[in-house]
């Protein structure tokens, strides 16, 4: 009868985005032959974990490592989380952590020149595991014996929760290239129709030429739509940061292609945005008014005079939300859209209990925010469900 191999065979990291951005949320670590569930609990292990945040630190933090909490442990028959948390037979115990740690993010700093920076995912995760107890396997071998001391960092690529699920496309107009992800629903059918999100990323989350994907794990707005509760078609593109008019054109054209290559309900297709990205919004939707059926801004930028006159005349419902101490864009850029919605909705004689419908406004103070990045208004507007259901609710009338 053949030895199980003994010790550690792999280690991979799971990712989940939270609401500020993506972190490693449990590690997977593989023997030779399957696991004795009661031989493991959560001080078998012990992981530590970069404490370096892109938002706060600088780069040279990334090889600073502070403790994580293990909060649960359990054995598995592929190297991810289960949902039920129960262990099943297998090689790998799932070492889960608590996700409020502040530590484990994966975005980090990708290019810096000229004021003009953009963040990446990280391939190299700092992430290490030590084992401190015995690990049996179910036919009572000792598949691994304690390690103390010896922490051992990440064999494998990440297994990334919901981000993998995203598949990758480019565009092509004039000459300019628009990398985007997109996410279909499980249960695609292509002889129904969905409703589709285009979700339009902030300046760093631009394409750089080595970051593709980061759109999706650097905040939460991309997969926030996959697990909304609905069945929804989630379009990411990746700007290449050149200004608002031409990256709206080059929007347009890709919204066009794509609602004709997908099963997308073109009474329900919406756009949403983080800081730069409103710039593309607000432009598009002067545009081609036609193409929207509700917006969604966080922290952007203001729409001018003229943006707001044909969003008006096309009655394209819009939630705008911003932080009170935005440090990156002053909250008066907010009120700048407000005030040019308002304006343009009187001008057309539209009484303000219908405005209300068609313009929303929100703006945080500070402890709404559960991290101190108070230009991340994306924040607390996804961890408020019944603003995307408002979004979601919204669609064009029949023709």
């Amino acid at each position: 009868m053949n030895q199980a191999p003994t010790g550690i065979q792999s280690i991979t990291p799971i990712t989940r985005v939270c609401t500020y951005g993506q972190k490693v949320s449990a590690v997977a670590v593989e023997y030779g032959d399957d696991v004795d569930p009661d031989s493991v609990d959560t001080t078998t292990f012990s992981v530590q974990d970069t404490a370096y945040n892109f938002r706060f630190h600088p780069i040279e933090d990334l090889s600073k490592l502070t403790d994580r909490q293990v909060i649960r442990t359990y054995t598995n028959d592929a190297a991810t989380t289960r949902a039920d948390q129960r262990s099943v037979p297998g090689r790998y115990v799932i070492v889960e952590l608590d996700p409020d740690d502040d530590a484990g993010w994966t975005v980090i700093l990708s290019k810096y020149a000229d004021s003009r920076w953009t963040v990446k995912v990280n391939p190299d995760l700092r992430t290490t595991v030590t084992q401190h107890g015995d690990v049996d396997g179910l036919r009572g071998s000792l598949l691994a014996g304690a390690t103390r001391e010896q922490a051992r960092t990440m064999t494998r690529p990440a297994t990334n929760q919901v981000v993998d699920d995203f598949r990758y496309g480019s565009h092509l107009s004039d000459g300019m290239v628009l990398p985007y992800h997109y996410h279909l629903p499980t249960a695609y059918d292509a002889e129904r129709t969905y409703p589709l999100v285009v979700v339009l990323p902030g300046h760093g989350m631009g394409w750089d030429g080595d970051n593709l994907r980061v759109q999706l794990a650097a905040d939460v707005p991309a997969t926030a739509w996959v697990q909304n509760g609905e069945d929804v078609i989630v379009l990411a593109p990746q700007h290449q940061r050149v200004g608002g008019v031409a990256e709206a054109e080059l929007l347009i054209d890709l919204l066009e292609h794509f609602t004709h290559d997908f099963a997308v309900d073109r009474r329900r297709v919406y756009a949403t945005t983080v800081s730069y990205g409103s710039q593309l919004l607000w432009q598009a939707f002067a545009e081609r008014p036609d193409l929207f059926a509700a917006g969604l801004v966080t922290g952007g930028y203001a729409a001018d005079a003229g943006q707001a006159a044909a969003i008006a005349a096309a009655e394209i419902p819009v939630w705008i939300t911003h932080g009170v101490h935005d440090h990156v864009l002053d909250v008066n850029l907010a009120r700048m859209s407000r005030s040019h919605l308002q304006d343009a909705y009187a001008e057309r004689g539209k009484p303000p209990k219908q405005v209300e419908d068609l313009l929303k406004y929100v703006e945080y103070e500070d402890p709404a925010f559960s991290i101190p990045d108070y230009h991340a208004a994306f924040g607390p507007t996804y961890e408020d469900s019944s603003i995307l259901q408002w979004v979601l609710n919204k669609s064009k009338p029949r023709p």
